[in-house]
């Protein structure tokens, strides 16, 4: 059995996967503008030898529900909502081990300072910094930044495909290893000639620029990736070491998980240097009775309504007009296809209904809800591991901190027991922790590899 990783899936906002819970009475999500919150949940996962926190964004409200940002505003659906960059830093300096992949979307910010910005980041953190590199989904984002309408699904990708190219140059062709000699005594801090101009001149992206960091630990974030349409997932093998999915079932998870290690091989990588997380909500107490008393107890804030306004947001599909008994059938849009495909046409032997649907979603989001006693929870997580093939879960919260701390105080320590997660962790970069030493910067057959300066 192979090592079970973790991260904690959270988002700078209130309630996140759980929109109702918010109310509950311990829970804090509310206190998300106070950095003691992130300083002291970054303390409790590196006690847990969390692989990583996974904090994920979102531009723009979810106004699809009835038309109108209300709802979302009324129950805070992911709204309001701060930018996750701005906590790495502080959560970095009060801990040694634990990993940040960060949400930022590209397709609405120039890669020049967005290079710039995650070297900054792989720099502040010691070389723990990664990327989720998503293109966006929500109309409402496109009209913030002007636009009339957001591009396309496939389009995205297009732009995304150059959008990598780009910032591959800069991380990676830019500043030799050697660039930087800080020789006090020449008063030399940079050699200029062993800095290199980055030119492209694509359909998308033109830049003439030198990057504007010295090199970082990494060079390159570790890159994580959240698309699991067909074209996301073809972007995913091509690019990502950390790939993100979401479904209900092993049934959903399985083949999303076969066909991008089937893309990677194709594309001349070891399907084994992908990482696959999916999303897991935990409820666990020191017995079953204990979690079942919890998972009860949840249930009374949960917000079937505020559900569907995030499941809405997701889709691009307005459920307001649907009646709770109607079946779900798959519809397609420019926004998540595969959020609605995951409850649809990914598993046809599964009928879903609206309200289904909608107390699904409301603890927990699109992944499944796991209720149980620590050795359930153990055993749960073995079996899907086996049945899907994935290497770990990214764990939303019901009520936080106490799902966190519940796991890592009730769960590690039965996994660690058993042998499937790790006792300690690895040394070195992120990268390095998570593929092993070594593995610090990004090799061949990555596209990445190719813009190396040498």
């Amino acid at each position: 059995m192979k090592e079970i990783r973790l991260n904690a899936f959270e988002m700078n906002c209130v309630g996140h996967q759980s929109p109702g819970l918010w109310a509950h009475p311990r829970d804090r999500s509310a206190s998300y503008t106070d950095l003691a919150y992130w300083t002291g949940l970054a303390t409790t996962l590196e006690r847990g030898r969390f692989d990583g926190i996974f904090l994920a964004d979102v531009l723009g409200v979810y106004d699809v529900y009835g038309g109108s940002p209300d709802a979302a505003l009324r129950h805070a659906v992911q709204v309001p909502v701060n930018d996750p960059v701005l906590l790495i830093p502080a959560m970095a300096a009060v801990t040694e081990h634990l990993g940040f992949g960060v949400t930022c979307t590209l397709s609405y910010e120039p890669p020049y300072p967005l290079a710039r910005r995650m070297s900054t980041l792989d720099h502040l953190t010691r070389g723990r910094i990664g990327w989720n590199i998503v293109t966006g989904y929500l109309d409402s984002a496109a009209a913030g930044m002007g636009l009339a309408v957001q591009p396309s699904h496939d389009q995205r990708y297009e732009v995304a495909e150059e959008y990598m190219e780009v910032v591959y140059k800069l991380w990676e062709g830019s500043w030799e290893d050697d660039a930087v000699p800080r020789d006090r005594a020449r008063r030399v801090f940079a050699d200029p000639a062993k800095i290199h101009r980055v030119r492209h001149d694509g359909k998308f992206y033109r830049v003439d620029a030198i990057h504007l960091c010295e090199p970082s630990p990494q060079r390159i974030p570790v890159l994580y990736q959240a698309g699991a349409s067909s074209r996301g997932r073809a972007f995913a093998a091509s690019h990502a070491e950390c790939v993100f999915i979401n479904g209900p079932s092993p049934q959903v998870v399985a083949p999303q998980v076969a066909d991008i290690r089937r893309r990677a091989v194709a594309n001349g990588r070891d399907p084994a240097d992908i990482l696959i997380f999916t999303l897991a909500t935990v409820i666990t107490g020191r017995t079953e009775a204990e979690a079942q008393a919890k998972h009860a107890e949840y249930r009374l804030y949960a917000d079937p309504e505020a559900a569907l306004v995030l499941f809405s947001g997701w889709t691009g599909v307005d459920f307001s007009k649907f009646r709770p008994d109607e079946e779900l059938r798959y519809i397609e849009t420019e926004a998540m296809r595969s959020a609605l495909a995951s409850f649809t046409s990914d598993d046809p032997d599964r009928v879903w209904t609206v309200r289904e649907l909608a107390e699904h979603v409301a603890i927990g989001g699109r992944g499944p809800l796991f209720v149980g006693a620590p050795e359930q929870i153990a055993d749960t997580l073995i079996e899907w591991v086996e049945a899907t093939g994935i290497d770990g879960f990214n764990l939303a919260y019901a009520v936080t901190p106490e799902s966190f701390e519940d796991f890592v105080d009730l769960v590690v320590p039965e996994l660690t027991r058993r042998g499937v997660y790790k006792r300690d962790y690895r040394t070195g970069v992120y990268r390095e922790k998570l593929f092993g030493p070594g593995r610090a910067r990004l090799q061949p057959p990555h596209p990445a590899a190719k813009y190396r300066v040498e």
